[in-house]
């Protein structure tokens, strides 16, 4: 691994000091690259540096051990125990630093709930779902901003899409992207039957200007009146705005803001943002990754979570995570789920990693 840290220093040295070159800075998109592989090396070189130091420490600590006077053996001990306790944590550290990178790492993230199967209730399940990543949020720190929305009769979300801002937005919120599954009793219910429903979630990477050039000839822009539930208007000006991109027919359609300009500006934010996505998944050829497999179709056999209110318990099918702490849960506190996924991908990684090696 430390033949590995110095062809790394060389790298980040390598870097640091193109990042002062002017023609790389007047390049906004190749400087924003460069500053990103700059952050992931500054990481890793440091945890590295310190890998090197305490391995030194270790060496030196085990031949005074042999030649030092016998009273001062058991400290020169202690202090080689101290050091390859340390040396074991900062190698594991080191490894995970070494994997290869998730493109997304660091990007902020736009998230889209819709209801799907189980009418009315899928739409409740929904908002559940929204105030849930809203309680998530919360706790850490992050920011979010609801981009657009259509509510439900009873007060659901039909469809929802909002912003979530933070530090290490996309390493935990990229699991929840997939079918929900809800069994309870729904409120529309007389005879106090459990109904099973589910509602779909797809987390998409932020997309920067620098990221993808749109061509504004590729994007066919609509306008027409806003309407709330039942179809009502909310308003009588043509503020809402619906943007097709032609190439690939992604169309993305805003209303909540009475501004047309806010509108347009929201829907280039998630359209930008789909198309990354898109390509990204083009130029990785996986499946899995993709948008249409993330929800799938929606169906309830195609659950990655499953929340259960009678039995108080929520079930990750990716996993085989079981927790009864439904309330919590609904409430934000999803970190027992996300941390074993995000243990999860990293075991598999490593053990891919070690075959490789092997």
């Amino acid at each position: 691994m430390l033949e590995r840290l110095s062809s790394l220093e060389n790298e980040h040295a390598d870097l640091e000091a193109r990042l002062a070159d002017p023609e790389l800075v007047a390049d906004n998109a190749r400087y924003v690259k460069a500053m990103r592989r700059y952050s992931e090396l500054s990481e890793v070189v440091g945890v590295g540096r310190k890998l090197r130091t305490r391995q030194d420490d270790l060496e030196a600590a085990r031949m005074l051990v042999t030649e030092a006077d016998p009273g001062d053996r058991d400290e020169w001990r202690a202090e080689a125990a101290e050091a390859e306790a340390d040396v074991a944590e900062l190698e594991a550290q080191f490894r995970v630093l070494l994997l290869p990178k998730d493109p997304n790492d660091g990007r902020n993230v736009i998230v889209e709930i819709r209801g799907a199967e189980g009418g009315e209730e899928a739409n409740l399940f929904a908002r559940d779902l929204y105030e849930m990543y809203q309680g998530y949020a919360s706790r850490h720190g992050w920011t979010t901003e609801t981009l657009g929305s259509h509510v439900s009769d009873l007060g659901g979300f039909s469809d929802v899409t909002f912003t979530v801002k933070g530090p290490d937005v996309w390493t935990r919120m990229k699991f929840e992207a997939g079918p929900h599954r809800v069994q309870r009793v729904p409120v529309t219910e007389s005879q106090g039957r459990v109904h099973t429903s589910s509602a779909t979630v797809s987390v998409l990477p932020e997309a920067e200007e620098v990221d993808l050039e749109i061509d504004h000839n590729d994007l066919q822009i609509d306008t027409f009146r806003s309407s709330g539930a039942g179809g009502q208007h909310v308003n009588t000006t043509d503020s809402a705005v619906r943007i097709t991109h032609i190439p690939t027919g992604v169309m993305v359609s805003m209303q909540d803001e009475k501004s047309q300009l806010q509108n347009r500006n929201r829907a280039m934010v998630v359209l930008r943002s789909r198309l990354l996505k898109a390509e990204q998944d083009r130029v990785a050829a996986e499946a899995s990754a993709t948008r249409k497999d993330q929800v799938g179709s929606g169906g309830r056999s195609e659950k990655i979570r499953t929340y259960n209110f009678k039995e108080n318990r929520v079930t990750d099918h990716r996993i085989g995570l079981t927790i009864y702490k439904l309330e919590r849960v609904l409430a934000g506190e999803l970190d027992e789920v996300s941390d074993a996924l995000v243990t999860d991908e990293r075991t598999r990684q490593l053990q891919g990693d070690a075959d490789g090696d092997d």
